[in-house]
């Protein structure tokens, strides 16, 4: 099991029934018992698996189900039917059940063992049938699951498992996410914005804005001694000119002052209990700061970085759905070793079948994706109240695929889209020295930006080499959400046609639920 999510269980429930007798009953306890220690053993799945007995009625299943609600520790419940199961045994264990289902379409055995098989084994090894009934009764009541079928000893089933083990914990971590605005939305931009109402009730996490005046009662609490380790921290961890050590210069009060602003920030969200938070370049504080002292003397890019890397959720200018986004992906990502971040789409490389997006920000992005040490620099920034020289890690990102997502609000749903993309090698930016990714989104430039752009796409994007589409396929399935992939196999008239009919499905589906 992964560290990280050493406080979680799953927790596994097989369906049987006493018709077949005590010794049958016995027998499958045996099985799933043996099968759950198995799963453990694996060392693929991140999170335990708790075996908690065989389901024989209605009210065992409901009063499971009901533990399983209650009980803090468990993040999702796998349920597999080992004999036939009569389904309207599950209806009420179901209808109290809201956290991750995952069915699991398994077979205790491997093979039939076809010399020996006799109609006691049939009888007893029936989930052939006792899973499609069960299953049946989930469609019935659009229950949201997810569906594993294969062998529970196969690598690949077990894989499926854990992507959705990860997507299960990062549910129940949203569904006390506070996010903390420190500033409102950009002014005037429309994509970043969205029904915070809603998004409380759709994802869990709730969104509060903390006026700048606030931040400052923190600020005044911040001790010279910590700023002051927190520096030669820095000066430790990243490359950088030595004569950026000189206190004598503009370049070390900056990023002395960058620190204090991290420190800042962290005590905000602590106090608050936190877990991700946005910034706006044009809300730092007073605008004459190197007079007065409130505020900060810049934007704090460095500080979003390391926040970042530390598994806060950040979104620039205000973009709450976007940090909560940026969160989720590192707290499913936790173990795995590439790394997530905030991105935006800045400019085109245009060059036939090369052509590409360049991902950056004015500085934040998350360190955690950068292909080797990040340098710490200190440059003029002329964005934002704040046209000053401004501290900030440089480094350009790996290379390989990863997936890029974004949620937007359309007014009477939200929509999860996701682009596979494919991080290229950067060309040198002297001039530009800002971190940075460079990729060829999926099936190509063209077709990627074009129907991200039909989607109603944002600007911003939550990225990962580690996740896959599963991953957030499994996410939107939980959020009972939309969700359109943009990959190798898209065609902008089949991706137009499945907008059109996700438009009338999302109106009619609201009558069903």
């Amino acid at each position: 099991m992964i560290k990280a999510f050493e406080n979680h269980e799953i927790w596994f429930v097989t369906g049987a029934q006493l018709l077949y007798g005590g010794d049958a009953v016995v027998q499958v306890d045996g099985h799933s018992s043996a099968m759950v220690e198995g799963m453990n053993a694996s060392g693929i799945l991140p999170i335990k698996v708790v075996y908690k007995g065989t389901a024989n009625s209605s009210k065992e299943v409901a009063d499971l189900m009901t533990a399983a609600e209650s009980d803090p520790k468990c993040v999702g419940v796998i349920t597999w039917m080992h004999t036939f199961s009569p389904a309207k045994m599950w209806i009420h264990g179901m209808q109290k059940l809201r956290k991750p289902l995952l069915h699991l379409h398994t077979q205790f055995n491997k093979e039939i063992p076809w010399d020996t098989m006799d109609m006691d084994f049939m009888n007893l090894n029936q989930s052939a049938h006792g899973d499609r009934e069960y299953a049946h009764i989930l469609s019935r009541m659009r229950k949201g699951r997810k569906t594993v079928v294969g062998h529970w000893q196969d690598p690949k089933t077990l894989e499926h498992i854990a992507v959705w083990q990860r997507v299960a914990a990062a549910w129940a971590d949203s569904q006390d996410m506070r996010i903390l605005r420190f500033g409102d939305q950009m002014n005037n931009v429309a994509v970043t914005d969205g029904d915070k109402v809603e998004a409380e009730m759709r994802f869990g996490y709730h969104v509060d804005y903390v006026p700048f005046s606030t931040v400052m009662t923190y600020f005044e609490k911040v001790e010279d001694k910590a700023v002051d380790e927190l520096v030669e921290v820095y000066f430790k961890e990243y490359d950088h000119a030595p004569e950026l050590e000189d206190k004598n210069t503009v370049e070390y009060r900056k990023v002395w002052n960058s620190a204090k602003a991290e420190l800042t920030l962290r005590a905000v969200l602590e106090a608050y209990g936190a877990k991700a938070f946005t910034s706006n370049f044009d809300d730092l504080g007073d605008v004459n700061v190197e007079e007065t002292g409130k505020g900060f003397d810049q934007i704090p890019g460095l500080a979003s970085q390391r926040l970042m890397a530390d598994g806060y959720g950040f979104g620039g200018e205000g973009d709450w759905k976007t940090a909560a986004l940026v969160r989720t992906a590192w707290y499913m990502g936790q173990g795995l070793p590439k790394g997530s971040s905030f991105l935006e789409d800045y400019t085109i490389h245009f060059d036939g079948a090369n052509s590409a997006l360049l991902q950056a920000h004015m500085l934040e992005i998350s360190p955690a994706i950068a292909a080797e040490k990040p340098k710490l620099e200190v440059h003029h920034l002329g964005i934002g109240v704040r046209k000053t020289p401004t501290a900030r890690l440089v480094f350009t990102s790996k290379t390989g695929d990863g997936v890029a997502v974004t949620v937007v609000d359309m007014g009477n749903r939200f929509r999860l889209i996701v682009n596979e993309v494919n991080c290229i090698e950067s060309k040198p930016l002297p001039k530009l020295p800002v971190a940075s990714a460079l990729w060829i989104p999926k099936p190509s430039f063209e077709v990627g930006a074009a129907a991200w752009m039909l989607a109603g796409g944002t600007h911003h994007t939550s990225f990962s080499y580690d996740l896959t589409t599963e991953y957030w396929e499994d996410y939107a399935e939980l959020a009972d959400i939309e969700m359109l992939v943009i990959n190798d196999e898209t065609t902008l008239s089949n991706f137009k046609k499945e907008m059109r009919v996700n438009e009338v499905y999302y109106m009619l589906n609201k009558a069903l639920k």
